[in-house]
């Protein structure tokens, strides 16, 4: 049988997926002219290798904030091995023992939600939480209360009714149209204020209520928010901000959906970005992290008031959650995660992460002071963002193609790092970490002092 050994020159492999494999977020005309498509060929702790044999030391957790725990986790390989020998698959319509146990350490850590609904994408994670606000304001709002508010700059996945929730334009330009029913409100982003005002987080929530008020109460049956918005800029909500969005919820009965794909299971140096600020949602959904990518898996937490408003009639057929996700049945997923969470627990990643993220902020910020382009640091945790500006008295964004420049020579010195985009209305141009919740003050070092180098040979 033909498989991986047959590949004797790692050349062929580039060729095999120059001629044939599609790439994410990639203009493809390069790779006709001399360039070659980057190919990934290992990755061990923070380190990853390329067909050519360069060392880089990853910055971004896998280019999109998901290897938390690192790469070459033997035991979570050998956890999905062992588990994909003895059961490998059934759909979700019936349960699995990993995914059992897995939804039960979940919870555990979680206090206030309850049930978890298995899929396999962050995209299909959020899908699910509008069709069950859909679904409730059916059967408990008369039809009514069927909007689904999202913010500014907040992203929730890729899906044609999750691009109609992406507050951030580029992104859904040339999909629509769109389904109806989804509307935005404004950022909460203090470093370019929306009001001249003192208590900018509360501000920035009554914005929320100002919309909620404008499309009418009754209309309105969920919020979805990121804790810390990830691509539009690494956003901190301001002092404040959180407990007024739960009030705003509670006084308007809206379901408060939070999207945790990025910031989730440890990302921030707590379980979960929500737990900072003391709400308690209604939703909660998770991807990437959740297994470190060593398996596709998401999950759909909810509260038992959101579980029981699906099992108010069992006489009604249309009564249940009338969903199914075919890979929400993997049990690769729920064993995966299982590892990566004793993982975290065993070598005290939170705590790490809280340390580590303190330090890599103050890094940051002798870097301000160092260099004027960055008129901005911010961020949680291991979850940071430098914002490159062109001048800091204006706050005008920098030219994308030297913010794509600094991305670039930090590649070429060893050191993948990424960086928000791009220079259409409303976005910024922020440079972007997210490196493993093992880092090191040796690897942090190595990381910044890459940016600063960058830095000086694109800006001067």
């Amino acid at each position: 049988m033909e498989g991986l050994d047959r590949f004797n020159d790692i050349s062929e492999v580039v060729e095999a997926d120059r001629a044939h494999v599609w790439h994410h977020l990639s203009q493809h005309k390069q790779y006709e002219t001399g360039v070659d498509p980057r190919v990934i060929v290992e990755g061990k702790g923070m380190k990853v290798w390329d067909a050519k044999g360069k060392e880089h030391i990853d910055a971004v957790s896998g280019g999109v904030w998901t290897v938390n725990v690192g790469y070459g986790r033997e035991s979570i390989a050998n956890a999905v091995r062992d588990q994909l020998i003895k059961m490998n698959y059934f759909a979700g319509a019936a349960g699995s023992v990993p995914g059992s146990i897995f939804a039960q350490r979940l919870i555990e850590k979680m206090p206030g939600m309850s049930r978890v609904y298995y899929s396999n994408s962050g995209s299909e994670a959020n899908e699910k939480v509008y069709k069950m606000v859909r679904q409730i304001a059916h059967r408990h709002h008369g039809g009514k209360k069927w909007k689904i508010l999202y913010r500014d700059r907040d992203y929730h996945g890729t899906t044609i009714a999750a691009l109609a929730s992406a507050g951030q334009d580029q992104r859904a330009m040339q999909y629509g149209p769109f389904p109806d029913g989804f509307v935005r409100v404004p950022h909460c982003l203090e470093y370019r204020k929306q009001w001249d005002v003192e208590n900018y987080g509360e501000r920035a929530a009554d914005a929320i209520e100002e919309v909620i008020l404008r499309e009418g109460p009754d209309t309105v049956g969920c919020l979805i928010l990121e804790p810390v918005t990830a691509g539009g800029g690494v956003i901190v909500p301001p002092k404040g901000y959180w407990e007024r969005v739960q009030e705003i919820c509670k006084k308007y009965d809206i379901l408060l959906a939070i999207d945790e794909v990025v910031c989730g299971v440890g990302r921030t140096g707590t379980w979960f970005g929500y737990q900072h600020y003391g709400i308690q949602p209604d939703f909660v959904t998770m991807a990437k992290g959740v297994a470190s990518g060593y398996a596709a898996i998401s999950c759909t937490v909810t509260t038992e008031r959101v579980f029981d408003m699906f099992k108010d009639d069992p006489t009604d057929p249309m009564s249940y959650f009338r969903d199914i996700s075919t890979f929400g049945g993997c049990t690769s997923g729920p064993a995966a995660a299982l590892e990566n969470m004793n993982i975290i627990e065993r070598e005290g990643l939170l705590e790490n992460t809280v340390k580590m993220g303190d330090y890599c902020l103050s890094n940051l910020q002798a870097l301000m002071e160092k260099h004027k382009v960055i008129g901005d640091v911010r961020g949680k945790g291991l979850f940071l963002g430098a914002e490159l500006v062109a001048d800091r008295a204006t706050k005008e964004a920098a030219d994308e193609k030297k913010v794509q420049a600094v991305v670039a020579d930090c590649m070429a010195q060893g050191v993948i790092i990424g960086a928000t985009n791009r220079s259409l209305p409303g976005l910024n141009n922020t440079l972007c970490l997210s490196p493993a919740l093992i880092a090191t003050k040796d690897d942090i070092d190595h990381i910044t002092g890459a940016i600063d180098a960058a830095l000086t040979r694109v800006f001067g």
